[in-house]
């Protein structure tokens, strides 16, 4: 998905200003993450966009807001925004998550959603951009946490996408402030192979019905897994 345009059913993405370009994760995420009746949505790290663009696509009454450190990703989200069918319900912030977290301390979501990044102590690129995309550096895992913990509403779900080992401190972090698992999906390339992503939800306060699925992107025969096409067919062409 590194084009510099990505045509879906409904709306379009441009990401040659992007660091990061758009990837199976993110639109996995966008296609998964729900909380019933949301009205306000809230993506941190939104990048190109594409996840905010998805729930507003699935929740035709709530306004989504992107929150982007990158100034050149925020532009080109803006613009992706303002290009789709949904331009009056979406809006992009240039900031770091800590920061909005500060001057929106008052503001309530009742979603919200992150595909943050997670290399720490790990061998950076000479890009800075692409630092700030893939390294914790400013933003950790234990400050998205906090903020999201600040801003989420007291029945709102938090959903994220990450590896299993950062998933794994991930869920500690989060039962250690309060919150509990709700969902739980892994994420396989095809079968036998063992999961390389966790997509999770989490919300205020204790839960004892949790939901855990397996998500299959390929199957045996190398055609797209069912519980994929099942996810992404109302977004991506040829599904």
């Amino acid at each position: 998905m590194g084009n510099s345009h990505f045509q879906f059913k409904q709306f379009s993405i441009q990401q040659d200003r992007c660091a990061m370009k758009m990837s199976t994760d993110a639109v996995l995420l966008g296609a998964l993450a729900h909380q019933d009746n949301a009205a306000l949505i809230l993506d941190v790290g939104t990048g190109t966009g594409v996840i905010g663009l998805m729930l507003a696509q699935r929740f035709p009454g709530a306004r989504v807001h992107g929150v982007e450190i990158d100034e050149q990703a925020h532009i080109q989200a803006a613009q992706n925004f303002q290009a789709s069918p949904w331009k009056d319900r979406l809006e992009g912030y240039h900031a770091a998550f800590q920061d909005y977290v500060q001057s929106h301390a008052k503001t309530k979501y009742d979603l919200i959603v992150s595909n943050p990044p997670y290399f720490s102590n790990q061998l950076k690129s000479p890009n800075i951009r692409k630092n700030w995309a893939r390294h914790d550096d400013q933003l950790s895992l234990k400050d998205l946490l906090q903020g999201v913990k600040q801003l989420l509403s007291q029945e709102g779900l938090f959903w994220l996408i990450l590896p299993l080992k950062e998933m794994n401190l991930f869920k500690n972090m989060a039962v250690g402030a309060d919150f509990s698992l709700r969902h739980e999906y892994q994420v396989c390339d095809q079968p036998g192979v063992h999961p390389h992503r966790e997509i999770c939800s989490f919300g205020k306060g204790e839960f004892f019905e949790r939901v855990s699925a397996e998500i299959m992107l390929k199957e045996a025969s190398g055609e797209a897994g069912r519980t994929y096409s099942d996810l992404v067919k109302d977004f991506l062409l040829h599904f």
